[in-house]
C-alpha cells in the first residue's frame, strides 16, 4: 500500500474478498513517506474493523536514485506535465520483490497491487504481471499470485467504486506541504481531475 486513493479502495475490496489481509508499506528513502504513512494509519483506524496494522518494511533507493526530485522532494514534476514525468525505475519491481519475500515467510500466496489503466510503465502491465508472478514463485519455492483488478479501470472508475470510503484520508502527493497535499504537483492533478471525472465530491484538503 502507498495509501493514495488506488491502494486504499483496493484494501477495501481485499477485506471484502479474503478473511484476513495484511497491508504493506515500503519505505525507500521518497520526500513524501513520512506523509503517506500519518494518512495510511488515519485510514486504516478509520474503515478496518478489528486489529489490522500496517506492516512497514524498508528498502532503501536513495543511493541508486542520487539527487533526484523523489528524494530531495523539490523541483517536483508539476500539474501540467505528463505521466511519465513521474516515473520512479524499477518501482514495481522492487516493491514487489521485497513484499514477495515476506509473503513466503509468513505463508501468503495473493500479492495485490493497485495498478489502473493508463499506467504506462513497463512493470505495470498485466503481461509483466504474469511473467513476474512465475519469476517469484520460482526463485522463493512458494507460490505467488499477483492480483491487479484495477489493471482495466480509470481512477475516477476507482474513486467510485470507493465513494463510500472516507477518500479524503488518503494521499497522493508528491510535494508535501507539511502533512497536506500541495495542490500544485502532477499527482495533485491527476487526483483532483479524478474526482472531478467521478462526479465525487473532492473533500481533500489542498495547501493551494
Amino acid at each position: 500500500m502507498s495509501g493514495g486513493l488506488d491502494s486504499d479502495v483496493l484494501l477495501a475490496d481485499m477485506a471484502r474478498h479474503y478473511k484476513k489481509v495484511q497491508p504493506i508499506y515500503i519505505r525507500q528513502g521518497l520526500a513524501w513517506e513520512d506523509a503517506e504513512l500519518y494518512w495510511l494509519k488515519r485510514f486504516l483506524k478509520k474503515i478496518v474493523p478489528g486489529p489490522i496494522f500496517v506492516r512497514v518494511l524498508s528498502l532503501p533507493m536513495k543511493d541508486v536514485y542520487g539527487d533526484h526530485w523523489s528524494t530531495r522532494g523539490r523541483s517536483v514534476p508539476g500539474a501540467r506535465s505528463r505521466d511519465e514525468a513521474v516515473y520512479l525505475p524499477g518501482r514495481n519491481l522492487t516493491l514487489s520483490v521485497k513484499a514477495a519475500v515476506f509473503c513466503s515467510m509468513n505463508k501468503i500466496s495473493h500479492l495485490a497491487i493497485g495498478s489502473l489503466d493508463h499506467n504506462p510503465f513497463p512493470d505495470a502491465s498485466q503481461r509483466f504481471f504474469r511473467t513476474w508472478e512465475k519469476a517469484l514463485s520460482q526463485g522463493l519455492a512458494h507460490p505467488i499470485r499477483i492480483l491487479a483488478p484495477y489493471r482495466r479501470l480509470s481512477k475516477a472508475q476507482v474513486i467510485r467504486r470507493g465513494r463510500d470510503l472516507p477518500l479524503h484520508l488518503s494521499f497522493s502527493c508528491i510535494a508535501p506541504q507539511g502533512q497536506w497535499h500541495c495542490g500544485r504537483c502532477n499527482k495533485c492533478a491527476e487526483r483532483r481531475r479524478a474526482f472531478k471525472v467521478a462526479g465525487v465530491q473532492d473533500k481533500t484538503t489542498y495547501a493551494h
